[in-house]
């Protein structure tokens, strides 16, 4: 029986970090996205003000060279190609599904995903103010988590997923299995198994080993 791996990104795949935090230091705003990120993780800021905020910060400035620099640059776990590689040689699908926008997360198609779903903020250089439907929540994860299994021909029940925080915990509540990943007490207690390190194959192992 195929499966369907679904992978958070912020936290997840990026180890300490995420994508607006990456980007920000292109443009040496460390602090000041520090404190958007202190208060949406406070559940201060939806994740539509966070990225009405974010794009602010973003819009004088940014350029798709940066953005480039902030990908190449940042702290991905080792193994993620490895990962998807030996999903994919399975006869399996992997997709990376994030609250980030997606002109970063899309950037993962390159390294192997099937499918990479992130919020549409506006295009680099940011002109245009962000429009709040097509930020994603917690609960989109679930609905895009859905269309991926209509697209493929599975169901919740064939679907694993890793994450680390709060944006996460509909999609571990709604699936068989999950991996929480270097997480919070928001999923931790949900999860099937837990991992706390840099290295996705290890990760991914619980699961194989689990099967």
């Amino acid at each position: 029986m195929s499966k369907l791996h679904l992978f958070d990104m912020d936290g997840t795949l990026l180890y300490g970090s995420a994508a607006a935090i990456e980007i920000s230091r292109q443009l040496g705003l460390d602090r000041e996205i520090r404190e958007l990120e202190r208060g949406f993780a406070a559940g201060q800021l939806t994740p539509v003000q966070f990225a009405q905020r974010a794009c602010e910060l973003w819009s004088a400035e940014l350029t798709e060279l940066q953005v480039a620099a902030a990908f190449d640059g940042a702290p991905w776990l080792t193994g993620i190609r490895e990962v998807w590689a030996d999903i994919r040689a399975r006869g399996e699908r992997c997709a990376v599904i994030s609250l980030s926008p997606a002109f970063f997360v899309e950037r993962l198609l390159a390294w192997g995903a099937d499918a990479a779903r992130g919020s549409r903020w506006p295009a680099v250089p940011i002109r245009q103010a962000v429009e709040p439907a097509g930020i994603l929540t917690s609960a989109a994860k679930v609905r895009i988590a859905d269309e991926l299994c209509l697209r493929y021909g599975l169901t919740r029940a064939d679907c694993v997923a890793y994450g680390d925080s709060l944006s996460d915990t509909e999609l571990f509540a709604s699936v068989p299995r999950s991996v929480a990943v270097n997480a919070d007490h928001h999923v931790s207690d949900l999860a099937s198994y837990a991992y706390a390190g840099g290295d996705l194959r290890e990760a991914y192992a619980l699961v194989r080993t689990g099967e």
